[in-house]
């Protein structure tokens, strides 16, 4: 029962949400800090934790590939498809949905619980549109970009690791990155990001607009809306592979 009314509830916040702007200056202005707090922010994570998986991925690759029936060239092409395909936006969007969804759960929620919110409202401000659709539009527009950072520090930390560690070669991987590359595997990926970014900014954002309580549910209701949102990643990247890739 309670999942039919969270659905409802949902859709309905969504409703007002994406309801006509009372003035768009002031959206553009919160939309600019919201890109730099939740996107910008998140470049210096993604870069580390995107560096450290291609050079993992590079190595384990090497390992698994150690016969002499398998070129060399498997090792980079596996790195890079691992990236693109999978790691890349929907591992990266599980994180980020621990990173910017619990920061979304809890500054709305901080709000609601400290009344700022009926103060909008009681001043005319359609509250669910002023502080969520600007998250929204930034976390959605920063994803892409965030991907293709991912994509590219992942198979330059292989291109550092796999050589300096004697799995590969520089050329051989450079080749199996070059090999039997389809670019419609970066604009699935794109897509997901997309659908996933939608996700990241809406569900969090909908579970602090609708807290009760204090600093406690606060914090409770950012794990419940990590949680959710990572299900919903899963399920959505299932379904958009079917769609897409079949």
């Amino acid at each position: 029962m309670n999942f039919f009314f969270d659905v409802g509830r949902y859709f309905s916040m969504l409703k007002r949400v994406f309801a006509r702007p009372e003035k768009h200056r002031m959206y553009f202005k919160q939309l600019f800090l919201e890109i730099d707090n939740l996107g910008v922010n998140s470049v210096g994570l993604v870069i580390i934790i995107s560096i450290f998986i291609g050079s993992i991925m590079t190595i384990q690759f090497a390992y698994s590939l150690a016969n002499p029936l398998y070129p060399s060239e498997l090792i980079g092409l596996g790195t890079r498809d691992t990236l693109m395909l999978e790691f890349s936006s929907t591992m990266l969007a599980l994180i980020m949905a621990g990173k910017i969804g619990s920061n979304i759960t809890s500054e709305i929620g901080s709000m609601r619980v400290t009344e700022q919110i009926d103060s909008l409202e009681i001043m005319g401000i359609n509250s669910a549109s002023y502080l969520i659709l600007p998250k929204i539009i930034a976390v959605v527009f920063i994803f892409p970009f965030l991907y293709i950072l991912s994509v590219f520090f992942g198979i330059l930390g292989g291109l550092a690791t796999g050589p300096l560690v004697g799995v590969i070669t520089i050329p051989e991987y450079i080749a199996g990155i070059q090999w039997l590359f389809f670019p419609y595997y970066i604009t699935f990926s794109i897509i997901k990001m997309i659908f996933f970014g939608f996700l990241v900014a809406s569900v969090p954002a909908y579970f602090g607009y609708y807290v009760q309580g204090g600093a406690l549910q606060v914090g409770k209701a950012s794990t419940k809306a990590v949680v959710n949102t990572n299900i919903l990643i899963l399920l959505f990247d299932l379904i958009l592979t079917r769609l897409l890739l079949t």
